[in-house]
C-alpha cells in the first residue's frame, strides 16, 4: 500500500492525501508537480526514475489506512 507521504521531499509542500499535484516514482519518492517540472525535470533525484501522478486514497479508506506522518525532505539538485 503506498505510504502517501505528506510533504514534497524538495520544497517541503504539504501534500495531503487528496493533492492533485503529488508525484511519486516507483520507489513512492514524493513531489509536488511544481518541482517535478521545474526544478526535476522529470527525473527523480533519489532513483533516476520517472514520476506518475500519485492517486488519492478515498476519504473513507483514510481512517483505516491513514497516511504517513514522516516527513522527508532531501536534496534536491539533480547532478
Amino acid at each position: 500500500m503506498l505510504a502517501l507521504r505528506p510533504n514534497c521531499e524538495c520544497c517541503d509542500k504539504d501534500l495531503p492525501p487528496s493533492a492533485d499535484d503529488a508525484m511519486i516514482c516507483s520507489f513512492e519518492c514524493t513531489f509536488c508537480r511544481d518541482c517535478v517540472d521545474s526544478v526535476l525535470q522529470g527525473r527523480c533525484p533519489n532513483c533516476g526514475g520517472n514520476f506518475s501522478p500519485r492517486p488519492i486514497r478515498p476519504v473513507s479508506k483514510l481512517a483505516n489506512n491513514p497516511p504517513s506522518t514522516e516527513r522527508v525532505v532531501s536534496d534536491c539538485s539533480t547532478s
